[in-house]
């Protein structure tokens, strides 16, 4: 049910959360049997956008109340760069649709395998496309830990908050000012964890491979200084850069070094006292969502363990990150994951092989998803590439049908919907387990400092 109004969201808070005066919990056990699922759904999909925003304040301030807070993995990748601890790659995971299901599923296997080092995540071309900005996303995602009877901290993060090369050419202060916006947007919307990804800007016809990377580096020493004048006092926003672009070629540690020299340089001039980024992407064979066949099923990848395992040794021992990003994985063969955790990588990227576990899946209505294929087929028609079949075209573009269907798989039968998440649930502890995040909620409670940051109450409230 979707509280309509804020008179009626009010009226279902009744007996179980007070907000007049600050917010309070009177009752947690009915708020997880009778209460939370509507909050979810009327943060998600309500009419009226107070009501929305109204919903959202008192997910994320009733989630705090509860012990799920919103933190960020600065201080935690701070004691990897120490080589405090070892051994775990740290799961970020894209959900973009049946967020509240799916995250409920991603909370299960947390608690089952006590799992703190642990990401939610979305990107700024998701937000779009899935029909999901950053306050929604997070209250959400709180609403499943909320439900699921989660506590610690919860960490949410921007994705790929990407500049546009061919726009940032005709237009660098405008396409620098949109970037600059959704900082704004995701901080005020609890993303404590954000992605600066400039290698778009990578500039591979220059002689030298640090004016190759030049305004990469330059601009991300930009944004890094705008993050640190924007962040709650007491937090420190977990930032990351990027060397090269997915699917592009393999970055070397000439190219590592090349940016990491310049960034601090950079950064430096505006503020001796600025603190940097805690990892860094590198590109290492993958493409995002994978390379599909003809047939529809996704190609082999030859990804260097060996680039992830040099690049993420020289992060550490050279600059102090936690190491290597690995993006474009989770399509990648079981048999592969073990070893991001054996070479030592940071932090690895999952989004599409979710996605795929959605729309395959039996007990997905088979009339949604073929109305969701008809909507690609006339309304994506565009982005279809000359020499692409019908299943290579589907599965590139599925993923644009969330947005614009995201009332009806919300709207999904609880069967349906539950039968879906068992296996991803299956999913996610294998994935944890392998990557070595099992076991670290001791690790990510003892890093990482509680702060307590108060949210902008909605006037509505």
């Amino acid at each position: 049910m979707v509280y309509e109004g804020l008179a009626n969201l009010k009226d279902g808070l009744r007996n179980i959360i007070e907000i007049e005066d600050g917010l309070r919990v009177f009752d947690p056990e009915r708020l997880r049997a009778e209460l939370i699922d509507e909050l979810a759904s009327t943060a998600a999909l309500a009419e009226s956008q107070a009501t929305r925003d109204a919903a959202r304040w008192v997910i994320i301030e009733t989630a705090n109340r509860l012990g799920l807070w919103l933190g960020s993995v600065q201080e935690l990748y701070e004691a990897r760069g120490r080589e405090e601890y070892s051994g775990v790659t740290v799961p970020a995971v894209n959900i973009r649709s049946m967020t509240y299901d799916v995250a409920r599923a991603i909370f299960r296997a947390r608690k089952k395998l006590k799992v703190g080092a642990m990401i939610f995540e979305i990107a700024k071309s998701e937000m779009g496309y899935t029909h999901q900005r950053p306050m929604e996303y997070t209250a959400v995602i709180a609403a499943a830990g909320i439900k699921e009877g989660f506590t610690g901290p919860l960490f949410v993060q921007g994705d790929h908050f990407q500049v546009k090369a061919k726009a940032y050419r005709a237009h660098p202060e405008r396409e620098v000012q949109l970037i600059k916006d959704l900082i704004d947007e995701a901080i005020a919307g609890g993303f404590f964890n954000i992605d600066l990804d400039t290698s778009t800007l990578v500039d591979l016809s220059k002689e030298t491979v640090f004016e190759q990377q030049r305004d990469n580096f330059t601009l991300a020493a930009e944004l890094c200084a705008y993050v640190r004048s924007k962040e709650p006092e007491g937090v420190t926003i977990s930032l990351g850069g990027e060397i090269g672009e997915v699917g592009g070629k393999n970055s070397t540690p000439d190219e590592l070094s090349a940016y990491m020299e310049g960034f601090q340089d950079e950064l430096a001039k505006r503020g001796n006292d600025l603190i940097g980024i805690s990892k860094i992407a590198i590109q290492t064979g993958t493409t995002h969502g994978g390379v599909p066949l003809p047939d529809g099923n996704v190609a082999d990848v030859a990804l260097d363990f060996d680039t992830l395992e040099n690049l993420s040794t020289i992060a550490r021992e050279s600059y102090g990150l936690a190491g290597a990003v690995q993006h474009g994985a989770s399509t990648l063969p079981d048999e592969l994951f073990h070893k991001f955790r054996e070479v030592e990588a940071a932090e690895i990227h999952l989004a599409t092989g979710f996605q795929n576990v959605i729309y395959d899946h039996a007990a997905f209505p088979s009339e949604l998803r073929n109305k969701i294929y008809a909507w690609i087929h006339e309304k994506l028609t565009n982005e279809r590439k000359a020499d692409q079949t019908d299943e290579q075209f589907i599965y590139k573009t599925r993923k644009k049908g969330f947005g614009p269907f995201k009332k009806e798989i919300w709207s999904i039968d609880k069967s349906a919907r539950d039968a879906i998440c068992e296996e991803l649930q299956a999913r996610f502890e294998f994935l944890f387990e392998k990557l070595g995040a099992m076991n670290t909620q001791q690790l990510a409670s003892i890093e990482v400092r509680r702060v307590d940051v108060p949210l902008a109450r909605p006037e509505s409230t």
